[in-house]
């Protein structure tokens, strides 16, 4: 009998459990036994798997997470790994492994494809949406409904208080979750990796608004934005990290325009809970078209969504650069924002 392998690798994002169970549910359908792999790509250096059947996989849809677990374990480090990969893979008898994840857990299969170890299908998992290849990888969708929500509550608190609310969302290097989240919460200023921003710039934007009787601003700022700042507000470490540019930069805008200034950093709170109708849809697909995938051999292929249809394209195609942000959308946010965009 045939058997197909699943996991999901890199940081969790919601919409994976409804992958798994989309793969579970059609693989069993097309007569393949269904291979849990736990933890990513560790658990098939340790051999560590479970069969998966429909009772283990239902009720599983809404829910967040993994069922089977996660890690950023990259077996391409240690060449000894490689190796219990290809003798776990044969143990089990495994016919192909479908990978979901982002970035790096796609390059690694990519990598195993190459090297003949194993056959893989790959399904795109980005929060941040920078995955090339799909115009939307699940878990982005959820993410911005999430920042939405939060923005529309700090926007209430920032009017009644009068404050400048500075709202640090997800995007070390793209700002798809910046844009769409602070378009629909009706941001005032959006930072966004992929153009430099300027302190000044938004602090005078920031007056400007006061000056035509507007006590309070919204900014959102991608984890990843560049602004321009003097060296007094930027971190003592030589490498800054990532997190940290939204309390930087409320500091430098309190100091420089004299209005009080608050922070309110997202982070994980975007990977967690239940996936929008359109994320689980979406994985749902992706899960079926990665099986069917598997039955037809195109193998070193990745499942994604483009024009509302699910198609496919190479791997590498996909991990080669960042996807970048549209440059379109970003017109149409300068419309309804201080252009700092």
């Amino acid at each position: 009998m045939k058997k197909i392998g699943i996991l999901t690798g890199g940081a969790d994002c919601p919409g994976l459990n409804a992958v798994i169970r989309a793969v579970v549910y059609k693989g069993l359908q097309e007569g393949y036994v269904i291979t849990g792999i736990k933890n990513g790509w560790q658990g098939l250096v340790e051999n560590d798997t479970r069969v998966l059947d429909n009772r283990q996989v239902s009720g599983i849809l809404d829910r967040g997470g993994t069922i089977l677990g996660t890690s950023r374990a990259n077996p391409l480090e240690n060449p000894g790994d490689i190796e219990r990969i290809r003798e776990n893979y044969k143990r089990n008898g495994m016919d192909a492994v479908i990978a979901v994840g982002g970035e790096v857990t796609l390059s690694v299969a990519l990598e195993l494809q190459e090297k003949g170890i194993v056959n893989v299908v790959g399904i795109p998992k980005s929060i941040d949406n920078a995955l090339t290849g799909t115009d939307y990888a699940f878990g982005f969708d959820t993410a911005v409904q999430v920042a939405t929500e939060l923005i529309d509550r700090l926007h209430t608190t920032a009017e009644a208080n009068h404050r400048i609310m500075v709202i640090e969302v997800m995007g070390q290097y793209t700002g798809w979750i910046a844009v769409e989240s602070g378009m629909a919460g009706g941001a005032d200023i959006i930072l966004i990796p992929e153009v430099q921003a300027n302190l000044d710039k938004v602090c005078e934007a920031i007056r400007n608004r006061h000056r035509r009787g507007k006590s309070f601003s919204i900014v959102v700022i991608s984890e990843g934005a560049q602004v321009d700042m003097p060296a007094i507000y930027n971190e003592s470490r030589e490498k800054r990290r990532f997190g940290s540019i939204g309390e930087r930069l409320a500091k430098a805008i309190e100091e420089e325009t004299g209005y009080e200034t608050r922070v309110s950093v997202l982070g994980y709170i975007q990977r967690g809970g239940a996936p929008t109708a359109f994320d689980r849809i979406l994985a749902t697909r992706f899960g079926v078209k990665a099986v069917e995938l598997v039955k037809e051999g195109k193998f070193g292929k990745m499942v994604s969504y483009q024009n509302n249809r699910i198609r496919y394209c190479d791997i590498e195609e996909a991990v080669k650069h960042r996807k970048k942000l549209d440059a379109g959308l970003i017109e149409i946010a300068r419309v309804f924002t201080a252009d700092q965009v």
